[in-house]
């Protein structure tokens, strides 16, 4: 059935990458599972693969006894002594079979069984390879495309890139070059899926590491990146060497670094910061090239609030507010862009609302000011505790501070529905005056 499998199995484990032992440990696997299939349970069998031959021997082993009774099983003394002269009364003999007595069937079921077991070991070899690459950038080839994914043939396997990670607008053909991130290798009973993004944020950092050798070396450090994958990016760097500029290196000579990095990303816009451990300076280099005039921060709630000149509003906030969405990604802070007018008269509507509450001074509404407190309603709405971390304030006056703004709230509302009422009569008799004429 099977013979001279030497040069066989030296071919097939060259060509599949599969270890020459593997392929003989499935080859003696299925021998033994298509010899059960022939000649049924009844037998002892041992199966092994004879190098020095080339060819797979099976072993039926049988005891020596007197009287036979099951001819599989057993052998008698006259018929063991034919085979081997020295065998005696209890002995087991290895009695060498004929594979071809196995038959065409059982043949192929053997087939079967090393074809399976050979796909098995493939798909675990292909696993155990990539497992261990996730965040890795590969090329491979655009083979065809499923239900919006990017089938993508990877040499021995293939990957898919899912429609939530492709750039919008980026199109591919059958037969182009891809290039994308190794997001995660899963192991399925079919074999391993490896999934592909050209959306993660950690393709840009990897991309600029593979162009800029301070980044490779350890000079220049990535801190963070965000992107809106096919629109524009921002990463952020630092330098441990003070006479490597993190962000010349990242842009090369007259931007080549960057632009390589720029085109692989099929055009999107690509700012690089300077990353600073004072979160208001980086937010500050992180929304440039808009200038800021001043920054608000509010650890308490993580947020910032940045102030830039009026003419800078629109270019601090970017279009469709992707420049401050960008920064607030980049730095893990909730920033509120505002223009340097609304700024000023929000401050002076703020501190004449602390102003209106009794015993409240200039000092006093700048010190709650600066502790968050932007009205009359904040400080009504506060807790003692709270209003007592504000610098000259004690327990006593924030008791009477909370009263006070609570009675000037309640005046305002009194204010307010007399106000309404009055507008409302107003147009009732404007009402009755049209209907009379």
């Amino acid at each position: 059935m099977i013979s001279d499998l030497g040069k066989v199995l030296d071919q097939v484990s060259r060509e599949k990458g599969v270890e020459r032992e593997v392929l003989i440990r499935t080859l003696e696997e299925a021998v033994r599972t298509a010899a059960r299939k022939k000649l049924g349970h009844n037998y002892a069998l041992e199966i092994n693969f004879n190098d020095e031959l080339g060819e797979i021997e099976i072993f039926g082993f049988k005891d020596v006894v007197e009287e036979v009774t099951d001819e599989h099983l057993e052998v008698s003394l006259e018929e063991a002594k034919k085979i081997d002269p020295e065998a005696e009364i209890g002995d087991s003999l290895g009695i060498k079979m004929d594979t071809d007595e196995l038959g065409r069937i059982a043949a192929q079921s053997a087939k079967q069984v090393i074809m399976q077991r050979l796909r098995e070991a493939e798909r675990s070899m292909v696993f155990d390879d990539f497992k261990d690459r996730r965040g890795e950038i590969i090329h491979g080839i655009v083979q065809r495309f499923e239900k919006g994914a990017i089938v993508v043939n990877l040499g021995r396997v293939e990957a898919e890139l899912p429609s939530k990670e492709q750039i919008p607008k980026e199109n591919y053909k059958q037969g182009d070059r891809i290039r994308a991130y190794i997001l995660d290798v899963k192991q399925f009973s079919r074999g391993p899926q490896i999934i592909l993004s050209r959306t993660h944020p950690n393709l840009l950092s990897v991309l600029f590491e593979s162009e800029v050798p301070e980044i490779a070396e350890g000079i220049v450090k990535i801190v963070q990146v965000a992107r809106e994958p096919g629109s524009r990016a921002k990463i952020a760097v630092y330098s441990k060497d003070s006479d490597v500029d993190p962000v010349g290196a990242c842009v090369g000579m007259k931007g080549s670094r960057v632009q390589a990095v720029v085109q692989e990303l099929r055009g999107e816009k690509i700012d690089i910061v300077t990353w600073d451990l004072d979160p208001a300076k980086f937010i500050c280099n992180a929304l440039a090239p808009a200038e800021i005039i001043r920054v608000i921060v509010d650890e308490a709630n993580q947020s910032m609030e940045v102030v830039v000149p009026d003419d800078q509003l629109s270019l601090a906030i970017g279009r469709r507010g992707q420049n401050v969405r960008l920064a607030s990604k980049i730095s893990g802070w909730n920033l509120d862009a505002t223009s340097e007018s609304d700024y000023n008269r929000a401050l002076k509507d703020a501190y004449s609302s602390l102003l209106s509450v009794d015993g409240v001074g200039e000092a006093t509404a700048t010190n709650l000011y600066q502790q968050g407190f932007r009205s009359d309603k904040d400080v009504a709405g506060a807790d003692i505790d709270e209003l007592v971390q504000v610098k000259g304030i004690s327990e006593d006056k924030a008791m009477k501070l909370i009263e006070s703004a609570a009675l000037n709230l309640k005046d305002k509302e009194e204010n307010q529905e007399i106000e309404e009422k009055v507008k409302d009569e107003e147009e009732s008799e404007e009402d009755m005056a049209d209907g009379e004429e």
